[in-house]
């Protein structure tokens, strides 16, 4: 584990200590860390690195030949795919096609020259992938992305640098040595990107190699290195928290208060960019509203808000709802609210609109009930929900992707 002081120390655990991302997915990056452990001492604060000694471990999301067979198959179009050396990310001119096709071929061709090959968001193509994408979601309340190297053997896709979110760092195969470098900016916005010259390097504080199934967390703003070591390509995952900041919530808070405070929505004075303008008055007029954002800016609306438009903003789960959807419900069947998916109730003009992935769906006043024992994650049957039209009910949870269907009662 990597403490506050910067030492980092590989966490091993044994095969069977490690939960399946279904059912816990920070844990299946973390474990034998618990939850509780990463958010108080790593998160946003210092690395974290964890060894398992499984290199099959994230064989169920991607392997190197899950990755070949994609490049082969796949209709890559410019945005899918991208090459980068040691200096820079190379020209996609080079291998992308007046119609906007990667050329694969070049690809190869590059590829064997030294050049990385980068995936961007794999887990909108990959299904467990972007299944997992969306469990750890959950946890953050952030949208969670994918980019995929491979980095051919004795090769760096990177100088070093830092990144401007924080990431989780799966290694598949192959391995690389890491190298952190301290931190030049603390926890930068998502704008403020790292500039070679700019941003210099101090001494490095860490070292170590990741290996198959390792993991390794790396807040943003921490400067690293991870050149290819060893014979074999090196492919990894990484993937990235794009999180909301408490100054997005406190302008999310300040424009409601505007909808409200005139005072807010007045033009700034005539002539404010000129050399010789006074700005007394404009100050005064400043300090009024800073006032009024202390006497009435309100955290809850704003949170209320950023929390309904990150569910609506999520993609539903929909995986086995078109194939068992002609006989839902049948005699005897069970079923409980997928885990992790998110949700709220809010009232609608006389509606209950339950907001989750996907956007709103709408119910009847008096279906709340039926809600609560359908969402309340135990299992249940159309016959337990207490409301007028149970398949109705049934049936829209079904279509949304909230419910996965158990075994039949007997």
């Amino acid at each position: 584990m990597a403490t506050k002081s910067g030492d980092v120390k590989p966490v091993h655990e044994e095969a069977d200590g490690v939960p399946h991302w279904s059912q816990d997915p920070l844990g299946f990056l973390i474990a034998p860390v618990t939850t509780e452990e990463f958010f108080e001492r790593y998160y946003e604060q210092a690395p974290l690195l964890t060894a398992r000694g499984r290199p099959d471990l994230y064989a169920g999301m991607l392997t190197l030949e899950m990755l070949d067979a994609f490049i082969n198959s796949a209709d890559l179009r410019q945005g899918m795919l991208d090459l980068a050396n040691q200096a820079n990310r190379i020209d996609a001119n080079s291998y992308i096609n007046e119609g906007g096709r990667i050329i694969t071929p070049v690809v190869a061709e590059k590829y064997l020259e030294g050049a990385t090959i980068i995936l961007p968001h794999l887990h909108e193509s990959m299904a467990e992938l972007g299944e997992f994408c969306r469990a750890l979601e959950g946890v953050f309340s952030c949208h969670v992305q994918t980019n995929v190297y491979l980095t051919p053997a004795s090769a760096q896709g990177f100088p070093i640098h830092y990144d401007n979110h924080d990431v989780f760092v799966m290694q598949i195969s192959g391995a690389k040595q890491w190298s952190f470098y301290g931190a030049p900016v603390a926890t930068p916005y998502r704008g403020e990107g790292f500039e070679l010259g700019r941003h210099e390097p101090g001494p490095v504080t860490e070292s170590f190699t990741l290996t198959p199934g390792d993991c390794v967390y790396v807040p943003r703003g921490v400067m690293h290195a991870a050149p290819n070591v060893g014979a074999e390509p090196s492919l990894h995952i990484t993937v990235g928290l794009i999180t909301k900041t408490w100054a997005d919530l406190i302008l999310e808070s300040v424009s409601e208060l505007a909808l409200n405070e005139p005072a807010f929505r007045r033009s700034l004075p005539a002539g404010y960019a000129r050399q010789e303008f006074d700005r007394e008055e404009a100050r005064r007029h400043f300090e009024t509203l800073t006032a009024l954002i202390a006497e009435k800016a309100s955290m809850d609306s704003a949170f209320d808000l950023m929390a309904d438009e990150f569910l609506r903003l999520r993609r539903p789960n929909l995986a086995g709802v078109i194939a068992g959807t002609p006989d839902v419900p049948r005699e005897g069947d069970r079923f409980r609210k997928r885990p992790l998916v998110p949700w709220q109730v809010a009232d609608d003009d006389g509606k209950l609109a339950l907001i989750g992935p996907g956007g709103d769906i709408f119910f009847d006043d008096d279906d709340g009930d039926a809600l609560d024992v359908a969402l309340s994650g135990a299992p249940f049957t159309a016959d337990d929900l207490p409301c007028k039209d149970p398949k109705r009910v049934l049936r829209k949870l079904w279509a949304n992707g909230y419910l996965e269907r158990l075994s039949r009662e007997r």
